[in-house]
């Protein structure tokens, strides 16, 4: 044989090696990774000195189907964690229909207190889109989508307990610690206003006849500050977060990446579908903004659209989150 016609052979070969591989790949992220739910555990050490702990639950990403049973009930396993508290930032909705399934799935976390930030897909249903196109930016929202009912999304999130965070600030005390929260609105979809958070904390500050210290700042030592301050958004792009660490956050908990969704081992996720660095698409880490800095909790989350049903080095996630005294 030639060696044109071995190096023929071989290429054939090589390509139907890796076409294999891809399809092997595909199989597993769409039948297999994607179901297998995981809990991520981490501890934080952000409150003051001789606080007891507070363990948060973190929801993400849902995008829930009304047929997704096995994740419905996955979710509604969480509640044998006993949090004490829970936040949600967004994208609850993968479907229509997929309100129903999120009841169910929060049903046992009735009486926990809670926070929630919306994310794009809790107003608009999903849309099919070109994978190719989220390496050339955050993804857009297409004309005409589907309108989702927000307002009973919200009324579910009411009937649990939960504060409304979008753009507005509130505070409760749990386990002998004040916690002070501010969020905004979707800033993927332009819907964060961050002009409103001072007023929003000034005003929760004024009408508190519990408090009387000032705004904390950052630069003082964490087991000093009297009050812990989180932040709380869908999107994590760079202005919220630097906003966010301005006014003060020393936790931030965001989701909306997917962890990068497909992730190459050894490298990590290839896109972010916003502006933040790769190497911060998912996990706890620290967001520096000069001298400041503030913890920063990006979920995974626990779904995808409908339409890109796939997950690759990269397992859906839940994340219970232990404060801890610094």
């Amino acid at each position: 044989m030639s060696s044109l016609g071995t190096a023929g052979k071989a290429l054939a070969t090589t390509a139907g090696l890796a076409a294999g591989a891809g399809l092997a790949a595909f199989a597993w992220g769409s039948l297999v990774e994607r179901k297998r739910y995981t809990l991520r555990e981490v501890s934080v050490p952000v409150l003051a000195h001789g606080s007891a702990p507070i363990r948060i639950l973190h929801l993400s990403d849902l995008h829930m189907a009304p047929w997704q049973r096995d994740k419905q009930d996955w979710v509604r396993d969480l509640a044998a964690l006993q949090p004490d508290f829970i936040v949600n930032t967004g994208d609850n909705l993968g479907h229509v229909d997929g309100i129903a399934g999120i009841e169910y799935a929060l049903e046992p976390f009735a009486g926990v207190p809670g926070v929630f930030v919306n994310g794009s897909n809790d107003y608009f249903g999903p849309q099919m889109k070109n994978p190719l196109k989220y390496f050339g930016g955050p993804s857009m929202v297409h004309s005409r989508p589907v309108s989702l009912d927000i307002d009973k999304l919200h009324s579910v999130f009411s009937a649990l307990g939960w504060k409304d965070l979008n753009n507005t600030a509130d505070a409760l005390e749990v386990n002998g610690t004040r916690l002070e929260f501010f969020g905004v609105d979707d800033p993927h979809i332009g819907k964060d206003r961050l002009d409103l958070i001072t007023g929003a904390v000034d005003e929760l500050r004024s009408n508190d006849p519990l408090l009387d210290e000032t705004w904390p700042d950052p630069a003082q030592p964490a087991a000093e500050r009297p009050t812990l301050t989180v932040g709380v958004t869908h999107a994590p792009y760079q202005r919220v977060l630097n906003s966010f660490v301005n006014h003060g956050a020393q936790l931030i908990l965001a989701g909306h990446t997917h962890g990068g969704q497909v992730c190459v081992p050894g490298f990590g996720a290839l896109v972010t579908n916003c502006d933040i660095p790769r190497r911060q698409a998912k996990g706890l880490s620290l967001w520096n903004l000069g001298l400041r800095t503030a913890f920063l909790n990006v979920s995974a989350g626990l779904g995808t659209s409908i339409y890109a049903p796939v997950r690759f080095a990269c397992r859906p996630e839940a994340t219970l989150l232990t404060l801890t005294a610094a």
